[in-house]
């Protein structure tokens, strides 16, 4: 099974991130992750999913995805050179013996200790999804206790951009 990155540019009014996931829960298409945020025009938002299944399932996605009426453009961005971003917040079991050695893990990550309480602690860090992964990967040794991830955001590199036709 691939995980495929895409990319739809849609018109910002209420319920239009609602059409899209209604569309993949009929067409039962699994999404790993799906974030939403406003772009240069205030407009338009971005929604960036990462989809798993097979070359098929995509093609589906994409034409599915197009078919929308708020949809403004979709881009499949899994094959072209990207800058991958995901945010996530660990609480960590950190009592006074783990401190120094979560602190040393997070400091090897350029991940940042956001708040400190006498038996927890909270690491963020912004990575692309493997630094990520390891870094919840070193941190479950400590138990953890709550965690929450953005999802993948994705952005072309070079002056390549995935814009509407009209800017």
């Amino acid at each position: 099974m691939n995980r495929y990155t895409v990319v739809a540019l849609v018109v910002n009014r209420p319920g239009v991130l609602a059409h899209i996931s209604s569309l993949f829960n009929r067409r039962s298409f699994n999404i790993e992750s799906i974030t939403a945020g406003l772009t240069e025009d205030a407009g338009i938002t971005r929604i960036t999913m990462v989809v798993s299944g097979d070359l098929r399932d995509l093609d589906q996605v994409m034409r599915q995805l197009d078919k929308l009426i708020d949809v403004i453009k979709v881009v499949d961005l899994t094959e072209r050179g990207t800058v991958d971003r995901e945010l996530v917040l660990i609480k960590v079991n950190a009592g006074p013996e783990a401190r120094a050695e979560i602190m040393q893990v997070a400091e090897v990550f350029r991940a940042r200790i956001v708040d400190l309480s006498e038996d927890s602690l909270v690491v963020e860090m912004t990575g692309d999804s493997e630094k990520v992964e390891a870094l919840i990967g070193l941190l479950s040794k400590f138990r953890i206790i709550e965690m929450a991830r953005t999802g993948k955001i994705s952005m072309l590199r070079g002056r390549a951009a995935v814009k509407t036709e009209q800017a």
